[in-house]
């Protein structure tokens, strides 16, 4: 029998771009995961909640974004968690939920280089496999490095996937939009549609 396998893509999404679909999708082929769940973060603790767009807005582009998609799913559980919002909390409660599947966390190679620096990051690797998307600006030889490090002390827990590079940043696209340059393409019709409509980031 087929085991049941879950992606987990957690992320601020402000806005959600191509990128991040792509990734997810390739990710799901790759590794022939049975749903993606997006989880837009409530609070994020490496972030400045000034800068951060409202969490309805987030969700709501989001939701949008994935709505042509019957493998993609989207999660409100951090949004309404209280305080801040922290990954370890979002395994553990998928862990639960889903008791007999695989999860497996979708994250940048930033993070994962990055990963010793995130709240109960030992317990974290423990608990989960991980999908790492290779990322403009990260050395191929660097992230391999981080990979076989994690995987000879945990076990074979993080598997990469290649993507094409999309060199597009939810930093960008705001900046393009309060300057009134173009966004086309950069994320689906709807959300672009729902930003102008909303006037986010200007």
């Amino acid at each position: 029998m087929k085991s049941n396998k879950i992606g987990i893509m957690g992320g601020t999404f402000d806005p959600i771009h191509i990128g991040h679909l792509i990734i997810a999708e390739e990710s799901r082929v790759n590794f022939d995961l049975d749903k993606i769940i997006f989880v837009p973060t409530g609070e994020p603790p490496h972030k400045n909640l000034k800068n951060v767009t409202s969490a309805k807005h987030r969700y709501e582009m989001t939701l949008l974004s994935i709505m042509h998609n019957p493998y993609f799913y989207i999660s409100d559980i951090e949004i309404k968690r209280e305080g801040l919002t922290y990954t370890i909390d979002t395994i553990r409660y998928f862990k639960k939920r889903y008791p007999k599947s695989e999860i497996f966390f979708i994250i940048g190679a930033d993070s994962l280089i990055n990963i010793d620096k995130w709240k109960n990051s030992e317990e974290l690797l423990r608990e989960s496999k991980f999908i790492v998307a290779k990322r403009v600006g990260i050395e191929y030889s660097l992230l391999e490095e981080r990979i076989n490090e994690i995987n000879d002390k945990y076990s074979k827990i993080v598997f990469s996937v290649t993507t094409p590079y999309i060199d597009i940043s939810s930093t960008d696209i705001r900046k393009r939009v309060k300057n009134g340059e173009n966004i086309k393409y950069y994320l689906p019709l709807d959300v672009e549609a729902y930003i102008k409509k909303n006037r986010l980031y200007r």
